[in-house]
């Protein structure tokens, strides 16, 4: 497992961006998938986005395909959620995760190990 710590999180309009990025520490993520998830107030978390571990493959949530990118940067071990076109609806606690999947993709809560302790995203309409 590794430690991570999301950053990047915030206040902003509708309309607006904002990028989110998940340090990890103890380990290299180099082999990690990495996801995103999300949890607004009295509701299940639910996945935003996952990349496999060779950046080669990446899959949305259809709420937010066209206007999230989700990148991981294997050199500085951070991963990446580049927020566009941010809408009240995102609003949420901001959850990265991060598994060792040499095969495949993880969209469910169950594929990630290790996660960060979440960052507040807050958009106002």
């Amino acid at each position: 497992q590794v430690q991570l710590v999301e950053s990047g999180g915030g206040l902003v309009q509708a309309g607006g961006s904002l990028r989110l990025s998940c340090a990890s520490s103890g380990g290299t993520i180099s082999r990690y998938a990495m996801g995103w998830f999300r949890q607004a107030p009295g509701k299940e978390r639910e996945f935003v986005a996952t990349v496999s571990w060779d950046s080669r493959r990446k899959s949305y949530s259809d709420s937010v395909k066209g206007r999230f990118t989700i990148s991981k940067d294997n050199a500085n071990n951070t991963a990446y959620l580049q927020m566009n076109a941010l809408k009240p609806e995102d609003s949420a606690v901001y959850y990265c995760a991060a598994e060792r999947m040499p095969y495949g993709l993880g969209m469910r809560k169950i594929d990630f190990t290790s996660w960060g302790q979440g960052t507040q995203v807050t958009v106002s309409s």
